[in-house]
């Protein structure tokens, strides 16, 4: 069985931007993978070109073993996408805006119907079925996104952000849901600026910065890289951080509180106490603090000319437009994405 997803050297140039740089990625058939990159990192670019929004300008794309260009409707027909924008047709109750999604795929329109009460129900607005999208709350629009997306029954869903703007319960509801769909056996990938859903949610997580991959690693795998730091109260302040061995990488002293900065703080903390007990320091307390994936993420992603953020949506110049002009939302209504 060929992987969900494949690129290999992928490349996407607008002009003098290269939006993705040699972007080579494998996600494999049932995986729960993440994909996380501060604004501008090229994650939409990347999409867009697996469901044919974008052209890309070298390399190779597929999905399920379907190029994204040559088998363009096998490739596009496998993947369900709910993206960041709200990029429904207004002027249709709810439940026809996913017959009508449903028929571009091909799918005959009394089976179109019984998917679209289907999905409904499974998201929880089959109540809202024959409201149109403005009447709607913000939350019940993020899930006929979902629905949309599930409508078609595919293989690969693709969540943009799926939680950007939502309240706690909305999301503890989704991150429910899609985990389910998951454990249903299909191949879930999810851009997110909330380091904790990814931490959460995903088997593997790759992160991209200025169009390229930077490493893709298990967030257990990613934690591990950082440090640990250990917190060491002790009876009296002492004069100056102790001489320790090689294993603190730093020291430092507040008062009666001693960080040492180390690599594994549980396996080191036994050697610690023992040389701080034969330095003649009397030990009040310790605690370990472990570092972060969104301190790692912020680590492997710095650079001078760009902000990491934690914000809901792509800043306006992560992406260029498609070269045919025409919006994600545009090409939806008309029955291409």
């Amino acid at each position: 069985m060929p992987p969900a997803i494949e690129t290999v050297d992928l490349v996407k140039e607008y002009g003098d931007l290269r939006a993705l740089q040699e972007l080579s990625l494998t996600v494999e058939k049932g995986e729960f993978f993440g994909l996380l990159g501060p604004n501008g990192a090229g994650k939409t670019t990347f999409i867009n070109t697996l469901v044919g929004l974008v052209r890309k300008s070298g390399g190779e794309a597929r999905v399920f073993g379907h190029d994204v260009e040559d088998d363009y409707q096998q490739a596009r027909d496998a993947i369900g996408l709910a993206p960041q924008e709200f990029n429904v047709d207004r002027f249709f109750p709810i439940k026809e805006v996913l017959t009508h999604k449903a028929g571009y795929h091909g799918i005959p329109a009394s089976e179109a119907a019984e998917r679209a009460d289907d999905v409904l129900k499974r998201v929880g607005i089959y109540d809202k079925r024959d409201e149109r999208f403005d009447w709607l709350s913000g939350g019940m629009k993020r899930r006929l996104l979902l629905a949309r997306a599930l409508v078609t029954e595919p293989d690969l869903l693709i969540l943009d952000e799926p939680t950007a703007g939502v309240d706690v319960q909305l999301r503890h509801d989704l991150w429910e849901l899609v985990t389910e769909l998951n454990e249903e056996g299909t191949t879930i990938l999810l851009t997110t600026h909330y380091i904790e859903e990814a931490e959460r949610l995903c088997d593997r997580v790759a992160i991209m910065n200025e169009g390229r991959k930077v490493t893709v690693a298990t967030p257990d795998e990613l934690k591990q890289r950082g440090t640990d730091t250990i917190a060491v109260h002790l009876a009296s302040a002492p004069a100056a951080p102790p001489d320790l061995g090689p294993y603190a990488h730093e020291t430092t002293v507040s008062g009666d509180r001693l960080e040492v900065r180390v690599d594994d703080g549980g396996a080191t903390a036994p050697r610690l106490l023992n040389d701080l007990e034969a330095m003649g320091h009397e030990i009040d307390d310790l605690e370990i603090t472990r570092t972060s994936l969104e301190e790692i993420f912020v680590d492997l992603t710095r650079s001078e000319d760009r902000t990491v953020t934690r914000s809901s949506a792509e800043s306006a110049g992560d992406d260029a437009p498609p070269a045919d002009g025409k919006r994600e939302g545009e090409r939806e209504q008309e029955g291409v994405a």
